[in-house]
Order: structure tokens, then C-alpha cells, then sequence
């Protein structure tokens, strides 16, 4: 889970800003909220974030994505780092930096990062402990760079040996991994496993379950799908004779390296209309397309191809198994979406959502992030106000990010959609008419 996240200078957050993901002490919907009790503290489960066009909320999730592709892979060779600073003064010129608290197993560790494009500045693994920290290493660029590990942790020499080895654009913990060496594993696997980022156009791989005959999950996602009101009744597979023939020679290259052999992921086309399952036996690429069953008058299926399907059925197909992955027991899964109402009714994102809350309790550990424009989601009997936050542009370009939850005036009973369409609590776009004798 997210604990909290702080960053500066990057893109249109110039300024210190924080987004926390510990729960406030209102009393609506505790029921749902995650108690980790070690540290005597609640999370939030979801947030939904607000703001006009071009105000900073697609900067949020880029500032994540970048965290996560820095310690996953990060940039090669001698290459610049593809930091993004505050453009519109003297800041293009400083460090960006990022802090982000989350919750690995039953700890809470806190990753700092600073750098610019040439070098990482400082990178530091602290443990969070209920009563004291702990910082598990410590690396900065002074003196040509330097480590600093706590005397508790195991191979000291490898781990030495390993910074000696780190560029000074690449992060320690990447390289450690990359050296076979597990003491950081834990959150790296977190940034690579757990923390997903769906994006307006992107998807979940996550249909892979139905190349698998009486897969559980079969008969759960055609269950949600058929109460979706798409028309859809089941999804279902159908091999592809060619296979791997239908895609050009990089294509294949890559999928052959990405997926092991035994394994599969799901691929879309150029067109983002045509689902492919891609799976991998020895040296061969296996191809299956994702097909859907319609019901005709008599009731019996009618096969469909994805390309015959509405983009809001498209999208529903692609967010389904992500909310399936969120809800079931064990999840740990962090999913942090870009519009997640883009092509759908609101009563489906709705549905989506409660869906989801059905099954958040105190021991649950997902985590669902996302940006909307969907005003009617602002309710609540569907949010706490905690869970609801909004970005915000100045005149000279600097985006601010508060919760709902910090004005006095939002009570319980309080119409959170009419207070935010007033503008009393801001975060919406400021808009002047257009003069058409102008636009001439």
C-alpha cells in the first residue's frame, strides 16, 4: 500500500507537495479501511483525484511511473535521466525529489530519491519503525559517491562491491537486484509487482486466466460482465492458426524476450481494438484472440470479435480484471489509474467501485488510485472526504494538491459535488466565455 507520497520540482509540482493515504478520524466508512496495527494507524483503500485540464493530475501518476521505471529498469549506459523539472522559472535549473512511504508485508519503508538529469544526488532506504527509523543505506554523490548501510545488514562486501559498480544515474537498489542480491528485494519487488499503472489507452494484463479451462476466475469476470449491461454474456479464447507469423519481426523479438518460456501475457494491436493472449512453448510463440459471446433471441451465443464492441465495452474489458485482482482476498495489488471513467457510464464506474469497497476490511491491503472528471462519483455515501482530493494551477503554472478532507466546512452531511462545482473548495478550471467576433 501507499502511505503517503511527497515530491518536488517535477513537471507542474514545483513546490513540496503531499499526498497521504492515512485515514483522518472521520467515522464514515471506517469499516473499510485498512488497520495496520503495528503502527496504530488506518489507510485509505481508494482516492479519487479531481482537477480541471492540464491542472497536475496526470503529473501525479507520472511522477509514480517514473519512480517505478527508475528502480525497475532506469536509464542505460551513460544516458540522461529523463527527470522533468518545473520548467517556467529558475527551478529547470534544481534537483527533483521524491520521498514515498509504503507498505511492504507488514513494514513500512520509506524511499527517498533526489537527482537531476546527470546523476542521482541522493538515494536513501529507510525502515520504518512503530517507534524509531532505521536507514537501511544511505547513497549520495559527494566526493564521486559514497554508501552508508546499517551494520545489521547481511553481505556488507556484496553490497559494497555492488555500489562500486552503480553508474552515477542508476539507483543502487536497481543494481543490487541486477547483482543477484536480495536484501532489497522486497521493495523492489513491490515497485515491480505490486504497483501497477493503468493509463487512458493502457490495460491490465490480466486475461491470461482464460486460457485455462474452469479457471475460478472465469466464472467471476463473466459474472460481472453480464450485470455491465454490455450486451456481453461471457469472454472467451480461439486460437489463431498463424500465430506469432501475424507480427513483424521486432514484434516478435521483444516477445520473445519478455515472455519465459511456460508463461503469457496479454498483447494489444496498433489498433487497440484486438485483444491477443501471447503465450510461449520453448521457442515458439502461441496465439490465442480474445473473443465475446453475445446471447441471440433464442438465447443461444454469438460470437463476437473485439473490434466489434463499443470503446466503453473495450474499457470495461480492460478494468475488469484489475478490480477483480484488487477485490480478491489476499490482494496486494496497488493500482493507480489515469481516467478511469474515460468511455464509461457513470453508473458502471460506480458499480466498479462497489464492487471493489464490498470487499476492503481491515485486513485487506489494495489500493486503487485514479483520476476522474466523473462529477457524480462526488458522494458521500460512495467517499469519505479524505478519499477525495483535487490538483489545482496557479497563474504562473505551479499545481497545488489538497483533500477534501481539509476544509472545516465539509461535514457529513455536507453536498461535497455542489461545494466543488462552486469552486468553494477550487480545483476547477478557470473559464472565460468565447468571443466568437474574437476568434475571427
Amino acid at each position: 500500500m501507499i502511505i503517503k507520497f511527497t515530491l518536488s520540482n517535477w513537471t507542474s509540482f514545483r513546490d513540496t507537495v503531499e499526498f497521504s493515504m492515512i485515514a483522518s478520524r472521520e467515522k464514515q466508512h471506517r469499516e473499510r479501511l485498512a488497520a495496520i496495527d503495528k503502527y496504530g494507524v488506518k489507510v485509505l483503500p481508494v482516492a479519487a483525484i479531481y482537477g480541471g485540464n492540464a491542472s497536475g493530475k496526470t503529473n501525479l501518476i507520472s511522477a509514480l511511473d517514473f519512480l517505478k521505471w527508475m528502480v525497475t529498469d532506469g536509464p542505460k549506459d551513460e544516458n540522461q535521466i529523463p527527470v522533468m523539472p518545473f520548467l517556467l522559472d529558475e527551478a529547470k535549473d534544481l534537483a527533483s525529489t521524491f520521498h514515498l512511504e509504503i507498505l511492504v508485508d507488514d513494514t513500512i519503508y520509506e524511499f527517498s530519491l533526489t537527482l537531476d538529469k546527470d546523476q542521482i544526488i541522493e538515494e536513501k532506504l529507510t525502515e520504518i519503525r512503530s517507534r524509531s527509523e532505521k536507514v537501511l543505506f544511505l547513497r549520495t554523490a559527494e566526493e564521486g559517491g559514497k554508501i552508508e548501510l546499517h551494520d545489521s545488514l547481511p553481505d556488507q562486501d556484496f553490497l559494497k562491491f555492488a555500489f562500486r559498480g552503480t553508474r552515477s544515474n542508476q539507483l543502487f537498489i536497481n543494481n543490487t537486484v541486477s547483482q543477484k542480491i536480495d536484501t532489497f528485494r522486497p521493495v523492489y519487488d513491490w515497485f515491480k509487482k505490486t504497483l501497477t499503472l493503468i493509463g487512458p489507452s493502457s490495460y491490465y494484463d490480466g486475461f491470461n486466466f482464460l486460457t485455462v479451462q474452469d479457471h475460478p476466475l472465469n466464472q467471476l469476470v463473466n459474472n460481472i460482465l453480464s450485470q455491465l449491461d454490455t450486451g456481453v454474456q461471457r469472454l472467451g479464447t480461439e486460437d489463431i492458426p498463424q500465430g506469432a507469423s501475424s507480427f513483424n519481426s521486432d514484434t516478435k523479438k521483444e516477445l520473445m524476450e519478455e515472455i519465459k518460456p511456460g508463461d503469457s501475457k496479454t498483447y494489444i494491436t496498433s489498433t487497440s481494438r484486438e485483444r491477443l493472449i501471447v503465450s510461449r512453448k520453448d521457442n515458439e510463440l502461441l496465439v490465442k484472440k480474445i473473443v465475446s459471446f453475445h446471447h441471440d433471441a433464442e438465447g443461444k451465443d454469438v460470437q463476437f470479435d473485439m473490434e466489434m464492441e463499443s470503446d466503453g465495452t473495450l474499457r470495461s474489458f480492460d478494468l475488469i480484471p484489475a478490480f477483480v485482482a484488487l477485490s480478491l482476498p489476499k490482494s496486494e495489488y496497488v493500482f493507480v489509474i489515469d481516467e478511469l471513467d474515460r468511455s464509461l457510464h457513470s453508473l458502471l464506474t460506480r458499480q466498479l467501485l462497489e464492487f471493489y469497497f464490498d470487499h476492503c476490511n481491515a485486513a485487506h491491503r489494495s489500493q486503487l488510485i485514479f483520476t476522474t472528471h466523473d462529477l457524480s462519483l462526488i458522494d458521500q455515501e460512495l467517499f469519505r472526504r479524505d478519499e477525495l482530493w483535487a490538483t489545482e494551477r496557479n497563474y504562473d503554472g505551479v499545481t497545488s494538491l489538497f483533500s477534501f478532507g481539509e476544509f472545516n466546512e465539509n461535514r457529513k452531511d455536507t453536498d461535497l459535488r455542489k461545494a466543488y462545482k462552486q469552486g468553494r473548495m477550487g480545483g476547477i478550471p478557470r473559464l472565460s466565455s468565447i468571443d466568437a467576433q474574437e476568434a475571427e
